[in-house]
């Protein structure tokens, strides 16, 4: 699949997710390639048919984008509740278990994501695999220590690589901390995984998101797929 029509499947998958926001609902926006054509569309609708709502956002650069075209955004400690947040997601499988960060957005897309009464996560059909781990596994870590974190993630068998710029320099995301990327090829056990993570010191938060998301909706060259999450 060329870049084109990666493109085409994320679109649409971004414009059938942007029906979801009505008038007054206070809606997390998350981040990422796939969310650049949910917020367009949210912003035509804004322009072209009045929609008022309220944003919560997951990243500076989506927030930019969404002010841009007049959408209301507001800090998540500012709200009590947020109805929905649709945000992209690098892998699904099967048992809609995740992994996000590719972005370096995760921490606070795990924020707004646990703060919400629905999750949506918006993807083209490459992103759906049978097992997650194929895509490398972000890690938001502290700087202060990181090499050590990095040496504890190698010997655990994990191929740390700490992330960074076409320039070289340290990745930051928007609390300033560094992503360490596992290139694990795939993830049997993800809970044991997520739990020996968390409890790392100087981990901040890693990107499975397990279990959390109640609607996929796929970018499908037949038109958009949506799957539902009955565990949920």
């Amino acid at each position: 699949m060329d870049k084109a029509q990666q493109d085409a499947l994320k679109k649409a998958a971004g414009i059938e997710a942007a029906k979801l926001v009505e008038d007054g609902m206070i809606a997390g926006l998350g981040t990422g390639s796939t969310v650049r054509f949910l917020v367009d569309e949210l912003g035509r609708r804004v322009q072209e048919e009045g929609l008022r709502f309220t944003g919560v956002t997951t990243s500076r650069r989506t927030q930019e984008q969404a002010e841009g075209y007049g959408i209301t955004i507001v800090d998540v400690d500012d709200v009590d509740r947020i109805d929905v947040t649709i945000d992209g997601a690098d892998e699904v499988d099967r048992n809609f278990n995740g992994i996000k960060g590719g972005g370096a957005a995760l921490l606070w897309e795990k924020i707004v994501a646990t703060n919400s009464d629905k999750i949506v996560w918006i993807v083209d059909e490459s992103k759906v695999v049978d097992t997650i781990g194929a895509f490398p596994l972000p890690v938001e870590v502290i700087p202060f220590g990181a090499g050590h974190v990095i040496k504890r993630f190698e010997d655990r068998g994990y191929k740390p690589v700490l992330r960074k710029t076409a320039d070289g320099k340290e990745v930051r995301t928007d609390e300033n901390n560094f992503v360490v990327d596992l290139h694990l090829g795939r993830i049997d056990h993800p809970q044991d995984l997520a739990e020996d993570l968390i409890n790392t010191v100087g981990v901040v938060e890693h990107g499975l998101f397990l279990n959390m998301v109640d609607t996929v909706i796929i970018g499908d060259p037949h038109g958009p797929r949506i799957l539902s999450n009955s565990n949920k």
